[in-house]
Formats: structure tokens, sequence, C-alpha cells
């Protein structure tokens, strides 16, 4: 221990870190900070990390998770089919199975230049509030697009003509830094082409927005509400220019507004509606929660299209396989931290709290006593969010309202397992739309509220930035 804290206190003297600052100095690890996940934490890094089952969950409750990993990972297909328990696909849809957008249960990506469909990444459509639409915002947090709804779908079964094709071009952004270093960001703009229902609306706002990493969702659903809540209420008290605040969101269950805390904006209140909404826009099948088919008015075949339930009128998918798909997504395990002691990592976390960067990325809480599943509660968790909706420039904005999150706001992504993307998803492409193709292009494209942090890592060194993604990427 000695020789460590020697070592680290030279890197930290190379790397500038004074002690006259006023972030923290860190200088080992803290008790049980690999477990990001708590008890729940795995130790698996390789390309499977992000699917196995929380590691306290006992034996016999682990079959579930195996039958929901089934309906997550298997096609479903078109009806009618002999395959009455995944038939139903369609007729619009982005993809035939959870596992395409969230590969490996990871993180999905921006369609390549010769790619026939987006898959995982998907295209949200709205077009702006009006008074007449009150009810429908209320509900949904949009007005959808009149002729292609809410979301884009570039895939469909036959006899239906699909939504269009969705490309990604992208326009060179340099960035320099104090030392004279310059990188090139990348600017997306989304090309939509090929329209299958006419023109759209010529007010209609897009969305690109790739498919997040699945893991700790449960534990993250096991946050108490409290304590979101009253991250907000520091930020406001601590008047650093950091405002985050909850988003507010229609619950289809108990048919009221709610702490909304999954999806980029925040726009979902549990997982089980994300599952619901999952299944109706990116699949198109029926849920007891949403029963009617993703189609519009516009769309006859869709509508006309054999429905995966045959005539005796139920969901296509069961109220069972929607369980059992709950049960595995909540319980996908966070993998353990790698290097926590690292003087390298450790002056990294001290340059990560310098900029300011915890103010947002929220490192720890206690789940709930009261958690949805046993294994969930009352662990100690580091996520690094505070699940809040945060300004983040007109960077990143995309000019689309959803429920209470204005264009520029974006829920902070949590970071656990951020370093092992390469290792589950075969790539390393961040941000809400994947523009960033690696962790530093995404920590310089905030802007907003987290501008502050933005120029204080752009006066790193290249020692410094160094230092920072290696903690980044022992998370």
């Amino acid at each position: 221990m000695p020789s460590l804290l020697l070592r680290l206190s030279a890197l930290l003297l190379a790397l500038g870190l004074s002690a006259c600052d006023d972030a923290p100095r860190f200088t080992q690890a803290e008790p049980g900070e690999a477990r990001s996940g708590g008890s729940a934490t795995v130790r698996k890094t390789d390309q499977n990390a992000f699917s196995l089952p929380s590691a306290n969950l006992a034996p016999s409750r682990r079959v579930d998770f195996s039958v929901g990993n089934s309906f997550f990972r298997n096609p479903w297909v078109i009806a009618p089919s002999t395959t009455t328990a995944r038939d139903g696909l369609g007729p619009l849809f982005n993809t035939n199975a959870c596992q395409n957008c969230h590969i490996k249960d990871g993180r999905g990506h921006p369609p390549t230049p010769d790619a026939a469909n987006a898959v995982s990444m998907l295209v949200r459509l709205s077009i702006p509030d009006a008074p007449g639409y009150a009810k429908v915002i209320e509900h949904l947090g949009v007005v959808p697009e009149p002729v292609y709804g809410g979301q884009f779908q570039d895939m469909s079964v036959p006899g239906v003509v699909p939504e269009g094709k969705v490309r990604v071009d992208y326009t060179p952004v340099p960035v320099r830094f104090k030392d004279g270093t310059e990188i090139e960001l990348r600017k997306p703009s989304l090309q939509i082409s090929q329209l299958g229902y006419g023109p759209m609306h010529p007010d209609t706002r897009f969305s690109a927005r790739v498919a997040p990493p699945m893991i700790g969702l449960g534990l993250l659903e096991a946050i108490p509400d409290s304590a979101i809540l009253a991250n907000a209420e520091a930020q406001a008290k601590d008047n650093r220019g950091i405002s985050g605040r909850p988003n507010r969101v229609w619950d289809d269950a108990q048919q009221k507004a709610v702490l909304g805390r999954f999806g980029w904006k925040a726009g979902q209140p549990n997982l089980n509606q994300q599952n619901v909404h999952a299944f109706s826009a990116d699949m198109g099948l029926t849920t007891s929660l949403r029963p009617i088919d993703d189609c519009t008015d516009a769309q006859t075949a869709c509508k006309q299209a054999p429905n995966g339930n045959g005539a005796n009128g139920e969901p296509e998918v069961s109220d069972n396989i929607l369980r059992l798909v709950l049960f595995y997504s909540r319980n996908l395990a966070v993998p353990a931290r790698r290097d926590v002691n690292a003087p390298e990592v450790l002056a990294g976390k001290s340059l990560f709290f310098q900029a300011g960067c915890q103010s947002c990325h929220t490192p720890k809480y206690t789940t709930a006593t009261t958690a949805a599943e046993p294994e969930l509660a009352n662990q100690v968790i580091r996520p690094y969010s505070d699940l809040l909706l945060h300004d983040m420039g007109e960077g990143l904005a995309d000019n689309r309202t959803e429920f209470q999150a204005s264009g520029r706001e974006w829920r902070t992504a949590p970071l656990w397992g951020i370093g092992l993307t390469q290792a589950v998803s075969g790539h390393t492409q961040f941000l809400h739309d994947g523009r960033a193709r690696n962790l530093l292009e995404a920590v310089l494209w905030h802007g907003g509220e987290a501008q502050a942090a933005q120029q204080q890592v752009l006066s790193f060194n290249a020692e410094q930035r160094a230092a920072l993604l290696a903690f980044l990427n022992s998370l």
C-alpha cells in the first residue's frame, strides 16, 4: 500500500492535481466500489458480460430468467403461423427480436452506409404540440406524425409497404484542446427517403436514438423516487449552473402521471411499460396494455393484416410472456469494475470530480427495501446517473419535446459497464444517436449545463485525458 500511495501522489502531482483544489483527491478505492450492482454484481468481462443474471439470483429463479431470455433473444414470426406463442410480428416493425437492437444485451449503433435497415437505431417522430391534442400529449408526451405515427418503421411483412429508409450522413466538426491537440467530431444528419405513405407533416420533428444497454435496469427501477427528486433539489441549491429536473410521464397501468426514469428522455415510468411500448413500436406486437396494432389511419394494409392472436382477441404477447421478459430485463446484472485501485484510474476519478461530471453522473444510491424483486432490494449501487433531465446544449438538441423534456434536454445516461462496450457490442459508439466514436468524443459533445465540465476537459493535457479515460473505462 505505501508504494501505491507514493506512485499515486507522484501521478496526481504530474497531472496538476494540487491539494488546494476543491475537488476530492482519491488515493484508494472506496469499500465495495468495484461492485457497481451491489450483491447482484457479476465478474465476467467478456462478450457475454451484459447477459448474466444477478449474482444473488437463486437457482430456482434462474429458470424464469432463462425463459425470459428466450423470448427476448429469439425472433417473432409473421401471423398466421404454427408458432402461435411467437407470431404476430408487424405488420410494420423495426426488427423481429429484442436482441437485434440490444445486441448481446448491449448498445445499438447507427446504420452503416450500406445497411439495408437501421435495426438498432430508431427514429422517433412528432409534430408541434397543439391545444386540440391535449389528451394525446398527456398520454404519449408528444403529438405523433399523422401518417407515420410516433416511430418510423423501415421494415414490414409481405403485402404491407414499409414506411421508408433511414440513412445517416456526417459532417466533420474540429475541436482543439488547450495543448494544441486537435480531434474531429462528427455531426450527424438524418436522411429519410422512399416514403411509403406520402409526404410527412411539414413541421415533423425527428429524433434518432440507438438502443441503450440492458444491464442494471431493475436496480435503476428500485431507486426510490425520493432519491431522484433529492438530486434535483440539491442541484438547485448548489447554484452552479446544473439544474436537472424530473420528467413527469403517463403510467398506462395506473392511469396517472408519475416520475419518468427510462428512455433517453426519461419518457417511461417503469420497465414493464418500457417493454410494452418496445413490443408495440419496434415489433408491432400487441399486449394487454397496448392492445391495438401500431398502424395509423393512413396505413390501411397494416390495419387489415392478420393478427397473431387469431380470432380469440387476446394480445400477441401474452401476460405471461410479458412477465417473463420483465423478469429477465430486471435481472440482467451489472459487471464488476476493473482496476479500481490502479493509480491512473484513481487519478482519472479525481479529474472526473474536478471537472464536475459527478454533478449529473451521481455515483451512488441505495435501492429501496420494497424493490420489485428481493435480490434488488437494499443494494448499494453505483450507476453514475441522477436520472434527471439536463439541457445539453444546441449541439445535442433534437428539438423534439417529450412530456416535460424540452428539445435540448436528455436524461443523464448511466455510466456503469461503459468500459465494456467494445467487448460486448463490438464498437464504441456513444450518445443518444451514436455520433460519438469513442468516450472522449462523447465527453466533448457535452454542452449546455455541461459546458463548464467540457471546457475543463479541453484544458486537460494528454496525460490527464488518458487518466480520465482510464477511469471511465474502469466503470
